[in-house]
């Protein structure tokens, strides 16, 4: 995985306007099926990991924890641990670089 590409594309979804930030208003998104791939960061609490985590694998939402929350934090300019991505382009395009 090239983990400079993701980060670069989390920061340009960002700009775009296409990410939800935050553990409740990701974990909202995913109930409403907005969410189309979930970012938790490695170093959050394991309460909020299993929570994301459990979260997505009931609404079939892809997720991954391979970012700490200073790199996502760095990518998007806040200071976040949970975020969602509301695009598919974007979603698609993020599997595509962490699978390899």
């Amino acid at each position: 995985m090239n983990k400079e590409k993701v980060l670069n594309l989390l920061g340009l979804a960002m700009r775009a306007g296409k990410l939800v930030t935050g553990e409740g208003l990701t974990i909202g998104d995913i109930r409403s099926s907005k969410a189309k791939f979930v970012f938790v960061a490695a170093d959050a609490s394991e309460n909020t990991r299993k929570k994301i985590k459990d979260k997505c694998s009931y609404y079939n939402v892809p997720w991954d924890d391979s970012f700490v929350q200073s790199e996502i934090s760095h990518a998007i300019g806040r200071t976040r641990m949970v975020i969602g991505i509301n695009d598919q382009g974007f979603a698609t395009k993020f599997k595509e670089l962490i699978k390899g």
